[in-house]
């Protein structure tokens, strides 16, 4: 047999998975920093919440890449394609839930899509929501949010920002009638993809014509700093959900910093259930195009789940951890292939060199100590290897004087110190 991972899905070696919890870490210290406390929902979902029209819709590509299940009950079920879905599935059964309610959630998702640098189908979100407010200073929050990641992680990224109501304005705009303004939405959302050719060939596919795809999309194209932009639009758009967005994206950039911040009114989202902000994060400079976060206002979605009146207003973000994984990689002069700071080397003393690991292990050093019984120069070979900044030498002569001698693999430099201090000289 020929031993082989699933098509779309990675192994983590350490030198990957500690890039990997560096990120996670240093996410949750900003999620937290803002408010979001930790959830967590299954894997595994109803097959029904996922193609709920409150979800994506079954119009969506992104339904065609659900991994689909049948339990031994015969019910439908299916891999989570995004962890947002899950979160309004809990709002909606648990209805007393205090509100705003603010939380972060961070798990793998599954789809059945194709494969490119960035991109599998399992891979990782780390999701960021609040319900309970249609207030836009909750959406501008999570962007000033967005920008705190970018910075802790030492990213140099930028957000793009639209409206859902403004696209609808610019659907009615260019002619094409409104029910088919979610189908347009959908498929604008390839643009960047997949180029103006395809695009227009899709739209013309739907029934729309030439003429008003041509015009749609030339009124995307605009350029000019936010400010011109929409400008520019303020004298196309004339219908009521137009200018209501236009409204929206003024009060969130009163809230924003212009760094950093674009509008683009071509940016779409392919999901179909976003009903007033979007976003997404790029990177500069990277080969790595493909957007490492994104989210939205999604107002309807918990009550449609519901089949409900009652108004459940929300909004937020998810950031890839693969992608920004990979993005660090490419940045990185380094890999860190262990986490241990100190391999203990005992030369005929195993026991005492065990208990000088503990000491430091106490101390909070993460130590590894040879447990196999090889030579000096085979154990400075593996230490080596795996780029481990320090190494204690703990043989008779050097426990004699209630020392060890102390290597810094870095410089070279060797020193004797005592055994109750060494932790000071590494920490």
């Amino acid at each position: 047999m020929k031993l082989e991972r699933a098509k779309g899905t990675r192994d983590f070696p350490p030198e990957d998975k500690i890039i990997r919890n560096q990120v996670v870490e240093k996410l949750t210290r900003v999620f937290e920093k803002y408010g979001y406390s930790p959830f967590e929902t299954p894997i595994i979902e109803r097959f029904d919440v996922l193609a709920a029209k409150g979800g994506a819709g079954q119009e969506s590509d992104v339904m065609k890449e659900v991994f689909k299940l049948t339990d031994q009950g015969g019910r439908k079920l299916g891999l989570r394609f995004e962890l947002t879905l899950s979160f309004a599935r809990y709002i909606g059964m648990n209805p007393n839930t205090k509100m705003p309610f603010k939380r972060y959630e961070i798990g793998p998702v599954f789809r059945d899509g194709p494969i490119k640098l960035g991109r599998y189908r399992q891979f990782w979100q780390c999701d960021v929501d609040v319900v309970g407010t249609k207030n836009k200073l909750a959406d501008a929050e999570l962007m000033l949010l967005a920008l705190d990641c970018f910075k802790e992680l030492g990213l140099d990224a930028y957000l793009q920002i639209n409206n859902r109501k403004i696209l609808k304005g610019l659907v009615e705009y260019a002619g094409i009638p409104a029910k088919k303004a979610d189908t347009v939405m959908i498929i604008i959302d390839k643009l960047e993809k997949y180029g103006k050719t395809q695009v227009l060939k899709e739209l013309e596919e739907k029934g729309i014509t030439n003429e008003q795809a041509t015009k749609l999309l030339g009124v995307m194209n605009i350029q000019g700093n936010n400010e011109a932009k929409i400008k520019s639009l303020k004298g196309m758009i004339t219908n009521k959900i137009g200018i209501e967005g236009l409204k929206e994206i003024e009060e969130m950039l009163t809230y924003l910093p212009n760094k950093n911040i674009e509008f683009n009114p071509s940016l779409a989202r392919g999901l179909g259930y976003y009903t007033g902000p979007i976003f997404e994060g790029f990177l500069r400079k990277s080969k790595i195009t493909s957007s490492i976060c994104g989210g939205g206002r999604y107002d309807q979605m918990i009550s449609s789940l519901l089949g409900s009146k009652t108004e459940y207003p929300a909004t937020g973000i998810s950031f890839g951890l693969d992608v920004i994984t990979d993005a660090m990689k490419l940045s990185k002069k380094e890999i860190k292939k262990t986490v241990t700071q100190v391999y203990v080397i005992p030369i005929g003393v195993q026991k005492k060199g065990l208990e000088i690991a503990q000491k430091l292990r106490t101390k909070g050093i993460n130590a590894d100590v040879d447990i196999i019984g090889r030579g000096i120069s085979k154990n400075l070979n593996y230490a080596n290897s795996l780029n481990i900044p320090y190494v204690i030498f703990a043989g008779e002569n050097e426990l004699k004087q209630k020392k060890v001698k102390l290597k810094n693999m870095q410089t070279g430099k060797e020193e004797m110190v005592g055994i109750d201090s060494v932790w000071k000289k590494v920490k």
